[in-house]
């Protein structure tokens, strides 16, 4: 694949997903079609950004952008299906959610969702696609938010700090909590965690 060719092509989107290992939380992948008439400075990897520097980006991109658009899967759709095809699933879902339809998709990693227009995988993409690292940013602070709001919902495991990684401070509230309804119940800690609580259910006959 000639990426240098491609990258000059009109009406492309770059797809990128966020939220892969959380234990908590929906998966979210977004798509963006970038301006070349409206460029943005700064643009990568979102996780190579502080939070400050990636939420100024995001109001950039959503400013000036052709298009943009966020897919979701949640907590229930990953257990359903696998984190793997939920991922794929809320990319395909962010492309069909745009308004203008692109000429082609590059997408992170090493395999595409299944699309109705052409699309490529680009390894490490996010650092190489400026579209790509655009999606990898604006996937990234909308899920942030998710993460805050279900913080509220859901106090005491500290999701607005660690986004629902497992972080040791996670896996504490979640051995003294127990898994709360927007945890992954596939993961294998959450399985643990739900499975020790219920064994200590049956030893009290409840």
């Amino acid at each position: 694949m000639d990426l240098e060719r491609l990258l000059g092509r009109p009406g492309l989107a770059g797809v990128d997903e966020v939220g892969r290992g959380p234990l908590a939380g929906p998966v979210v992948a977004a798509a963006v079609i970038l301006d070349p008439r409206a460029p943005i400075d700064g643009l990568r990897d979102s996780k190579k950004l502080n939070a400050s520097r990636r939420e100024s980006l995001a109001d950039m991109i959503r400013d000036r952008a052709v298009a943009w658009a966020i897919g979701v899967c949640s907590p229930g759709e990953i257990d359903r299906i696998n984190i793997l095809q939920a991922s794929l699933l809320a990319m395909r879902r962010a492309v069909e959610a745009l308004e203008v339809s692109p000429e082609l998709a590059l997408v992170d990693g090493n395999r595409c969702p299944e699309l109705s227009v052409p699309s490529r995988p680009v390894v490490r993409g996010d650092s190489l696609v400026p579209a790509i690292s655009a999606a990898s940013i604006i996937a990234k602070v909308y899920r942030d938010g998710l993460m805050r709001d279900l913080d509220s919902c859901h106090p005491g495991y500290g999701l607005a700090d660690h986004k629902g990684y497992p972080t040791p401070v996670h896996l504490d509230a979640l051995q003294r909590l127990g898994p709360s309804a927007c945890h992954r119940t596939s993961f294998a800690p959450v399985r643990r965690a739900l499975e020790a609580r219920q064994g200590c259910f049956d030893l009290l006959g409840l």
